[in-house]
């Protein structure tokens, strides 16, 4: 049997990995029985295939921060639980359909930790998009102003886990509380959201202008979410310039 003409046709059916493996002809590889070599070759092509789907879910994300589970800091002071980080890694929340709230002053890591729990949720093979919610707000007026206000919610709607930060900069308008409380009422028990922000959740409620308002987005939030407080002295900022000038002093 010829090689080359199967090299060609693994290459034109996109099998690009196991087109190359052919092609090198590997020694250890041909002391193999056909069962064996076939059995890495097909491993191979299915780790390349989700490595590269992983890529594009985290460019798609377009996360702020490059950020991942296993640099989480679990300083004393952060009072962070690592068991339930672990727990929130394996993404069971986003099976379950319930959100993460993540509250803490400037620089406490609430940008961090929401763009690793959205990372993790990419190498777990789920959709994920990061908004900073002042940004998303104008987002949704542009698509008001273009008539494609409908389309964009229902892209909202269908990513599996949709990260909003910043929550709670200003009091929102009485239009932008109700675009909030769509989100929130199209996202309920159908798809996971993280929020995070400066102001603790139970502060939330008077970001609003109408109470009724008010009310249903805290339901659609808060009862069904993890609370994360970040409760450190430090901000991340000066624990990280501190953790510099340690490691520059240990060299010199």
């Amino acid at each position: 049997m010829l090689i080359n003409p199967t090299i060609e046709k693994l290459r034109d059916m996109k099998l690009k990995v196991m087109a190359q493996l052919l092609s090198d002809s590997d020694p250890a590889l041909r002391e193999l029985s056909f069962e064996e070599r076939f059995g890495i070759m097909v491993e191979k092509e299915w780790e390349s295939r989700k490595n590269s789907r992983i890529k594009r879910y985290i460019h798609k994300a377009s996360f702020s921060i490059n950020a991942c589970i296993e640099d989480i800091d679990y300083t004393a002071e952060r009072k962070i639980d690592k068991k339930t980080i672990q727990t929130l890694s394996t993404c069971t929340y986003i099976i379950q359909k319930l959100n993460i709230v993540i509250t803490g002053k400037t620089g406490s890591g609430k940008t961090f930790l929401a763009c690793a729990f959205g990372n993790s949720a990419c190498r777990h093979g789920y959709t994920v998009k990061y908004y900073r919610i002042p940004e998303l707000l104008l987002e949704i007026q542009d698509a008001k102003n273009e008539n494609r206000y409908s389309k964009f919610m229902n892209q909202l709607q269908n990513v599996k886990l949709l990260v909003l930060d910043d929550i709670g900069l200003k009091s929102y308008t009485l239009e932008e509380s109700r675009d909030i409380l769509e989100i929130a009422e199209s996202r309920y028990n159908k798809a996971s959201t993280i929020f995070s922000g400066q102001v603790p959740h139970t502060h939330w409620y008077n970001l609003f202008p109408d109470p009724t308002i008010a009310d249903a987005i805290m339901d659609r939030i808060i009862h069904n979410a993890y609370i994360l407080a970040l409760d450190s002295k430090k901000s991340m900022r000066e624990v990280m310039a501190e953790k510099v000038i340690r490691e520059t002093k240990h060299d010199e």
